[in-house]
């Protein structure tokens, strides 16, 4: 029986964009999705095996009809203000659906765990640029069970042997360059398709959520990393653990931030497209500041983002937008 890598969460933005990149460069693939929020029109390389994390027993059908070498967890919720009205649901699903798979895989006998984990461990940074090293301090339950499941990873690594590498995303954004796959939520949550919805038309304006925070315009500063690198982070990720690495955390971000006033003005560029803006109040759970320190990923994996200026990043989730929607935005 073939290897394969299994994709949890394959159907959604970041795994499409994994499974696009480690098709294309030879690797066999199995997405596991239960859709609920992913898209099954994504999933347009490898096969396809429909199941919960909550369904053990599916678990155990996937493990066992196919050879899994390594698995890319992507299937945690990750809306941090619906994580602060519903907690439980991030809990059964980010925690308890994650301990159900790692089970799976200790049963199965597979050691190679690549874990979509998230700058929201660290909380409200200290300082920045923020390494490794910083303290975690999640605001949000959200930010809480990606901490959580990086200890229990810790845990299973110490007693099971399976080998993980943590990735902590910055800003997820763009698309993918040759069209096959981009950014569909539902509801859209990130600022950048907000706004290109607004330059197309689709939405009349775009929200920015305060306007006082200690940033150089009063509005959030964050670190915005193009999709497609951060597949290519997983590509290196699994190289290095098949090499026989050593269980780690990487940072993943380009290490310049951009405000949410900056950015808007850039879509505007972009598109040529004027974009209404509305300023509301702060939400529960945005630090002021997230910037990377990625030195460590570039020197361990030997990553190095290939698309790192907002423009680029813009540009490519334009692109798809107007894919999208079937017409020139």
């Amino acid at each position: 029986m073939e290897s394969s890598i299994l994709i949890v969460g394959g159907a959604g933005y970041i795994g499409s964009h994994v499974n696009k990149l480690l098709s294309e460069r030879g690797y066999k693939t199995v997405v596991f999705d239960n859709l609920s929020t992913g898209h099954r029109e994504l999933v347009k390389w490898g096969r396809f095996f429909k199941g919960d994390l909550a369904d053990r027993r599916r678990l155990d059908a996937c493990f066992g009809k196919y050879k899994i070498d390594a698995v890319m967890h992507f299937g945690a919720f990750a809306y941090v203000g619906e994580s602060i009205s519903d907690p439980a649901k991030y809990y059964r699903n980010n925690v308890a659906g994650t301990l159900n798979l790692l089970n799976a895989m200790n049963k199965f006998g597979v050691g190679k765990f690549i874990f979509s984990s998230s700058c929201a461990v660290y909380g409200v940074p200290a300082s920045v640029p923020i390494g490794e090293n910083h303290p975690f301090s999640p605001i949000s339950p959200y930010g809480r069970t990606k901490n959580m499941v990086e200890e229990i990873l810790a845990d299973y690594e110490a007693a099971y042997g399976i080998k993980r590498v943590n990735l902590r995303y910055f800003n997820a954004a763009g698309a993918d360059p040759g069209g096959g796959t981009g950014e569909i939520h539902d509801p859209e949550t990130h600022l950048i398709p907000l706004a290109l919805d607004a330059a197309a038309g689709l939405r009349k304006d775009i929200k920015i959520f305060g306007t006082d925070y200690k940033t150089g315009d009063g509005t959030c500063v964050r670190d915005y990393v193009h999709v497609r690198d951060l597949a290519a982070a997983h590509e290196s990720a699994l190289r290095y653990l098949m090499k026989g690495g050593p269980g780690d955390s990487f940072n993943l971000g380009n290490g310049r931030g951009f405000s949410v006033r900056e950015v808007i003005e850039a879509a505007r560029k972009v598109t040529g497209r004027g974009i209404k803006v509305t300023l509301s109040k702060k939400r529960p759970g945005d630090p002021p500041v997230l910037i990377a320190d990625s030195a460590k990923a570039r020197r361990v994996l030997g990553w190095k983002p290939e698309y790192p200026g907002l423009n680029e990043i813009i540009g490519a989730a334009w692109r798809w937008h107007e894919r999208k929607s079937g017409r020139r935005a």
